[in-house]
């Protein structure tokens, strides 16, 4: 086990996509569980989907500061690209930790729109790592993927596999950061870990992951289509695990240490964050179809039968995702363990709450 060598105490950190589904959820914990603390939300706010869900998540944020006096909360819209916006920022609040969030996310959005995944992953996390070399912070944390692993074969994905085959534009961004990460780390002592997330799922979640965009087209009529036939293993993600599991990070940076050569070695980090239990997509839809029948989304006689349509592989896709959390548990006495079906019932209570109360 580590030891927390970065206090959140009366610190000021920076989270970058915070009316995004994780970043508004890390808000909202570090407001509710630390005294003293300041957070500075950024995000530009964009309309990859309905900014009502951000605008909802804001909305959360703002109700949990104010139940917790002492904390602050503000929000800055803005795009991660802006330079000077984001040495303005690190200017102002002088960040003591950093948690980089902020993404265009999707694998196939990416395949359709690869300028919009250059500005916000490539330039914008470089924005970030020039800010932080200019104004040193205690601890860099940032956003990877599971979609790093790309075509490997190998299962469990562990963080000592090579990543040199993305599958997609979203893939290659990911482990691109990884690299400007470690290059930073070495050449200018910046702690820094990144974190690749396993397909997470939750309330206020992203409309176009499968579960959410399943529900859409099963209350529209519509017909729902499972990818590679359903011979698709997804190791899916209750939010809240990814969150607590942010939070260990964020107070555990990398040590700063000198080599043999007197030159620094790379304060640098990579864990998986995942649930350790890779589920079939065919149980999952059977498990997310019981779910909203119970939470009265859709009707006890829904014929979903009628509305499932299996298919082959999409582009950029990957017919498994599976992390090894072993380093997680070893760091921090961590292991995500939310079931599927009981993280799937919170989704379902919310979307019915959300969308037909």
């Amino acid at each position: 086990m580590l030891t927390p060598n970065v206090e959140l105490k009366n610190k000021t950190v920076l989270v970058t996509g915070a009316a995004g589904f994780i970043g508004a959820n890390l808000v909202t914990e570090l407001l509710n569980t630390v005294d003293g603390i300041r957070v500075v939300g950024l995000d530009n706010l964009n309309d990859y989907y309905d900014p009502a869900i951000k605008d909802y998540r804001l909305q959360e944020i703002e109700k949990t500061e104010k139940n917790n006096p002492g904390t602050r909360w503000t929000f800055v819209k803005g795009d991660l690209a802006d330079r000077a916006l984001i040495d303005r920022l690190f200017d102002q609040y002088a960040f003591n930790v950093v948690v980089n969030l902020a993404a265009q996310a999707g694998v196939r959005y990416s395949i359709e729109n690869p300028d919009a995944y250059i500005q916000s992953n490539i330039i914008g996390f470089y924005n970030i790592l020039e800010a932080c070399r200019n104004h040193p912070v205690e601890h860099l944390v940032y956003a990877s993927s599971s979609s790093v692993y790309g075509s490997n074969k190998k299962i469990p994905y562990s963080t000592d596999d090579k990543v040199d085959n993305p599958v997609s534009l979203y893939a290659a961004t990911k482990k691109s950061n990884e690299l400007m990460a470690h290059a930073y780390s070495k050449l200018y002592n910046i702690p820094s870990t990144g974190l690749r997330f396993f397909t997470v799922y939750g309330p206020a979640g992203r409309p176009d992951m499968a579960y959410f965009g399943f529900t859409n087209k099963l209350l529209r009529g519509e017909t729902i289509e499972i990818f590679n036939f359903g011979n698709c293993k997804r190791d899916f993600t209750y939010v809240d695990d990814i969150v607590t599991g942010v939070k260990h990070v964020m107070q555990n940076a990398p040590e700063k240490q000198n080599g043999e050569d007197g030159l620094p070695l790379p304060p640098y980090r990579v864990y998986n964050i995942g649930n350790n239990n890779p589920e079939n997509l065919l149980d999952f839809v059977t498990i997310l179809q019981e779910e909203l029948i119970r939470a009265e989304v859709l009707p006890a006689d829904y014929d979903f039968e009628a509305h499932k349509k299996l298919v082959p592989m999409q582009p950029g896709d990957v017919p498994i995702t599976y992390a090894d959390t072993s380093p997680l548990e070893r760091d921090f006495g961590f292991k995500p363990a939310t079931s599927l079906r009981e993280g799937l019932r919170r989704f379902a209570e919310w979307y019915h709450a959300f969308y037909q109360n």
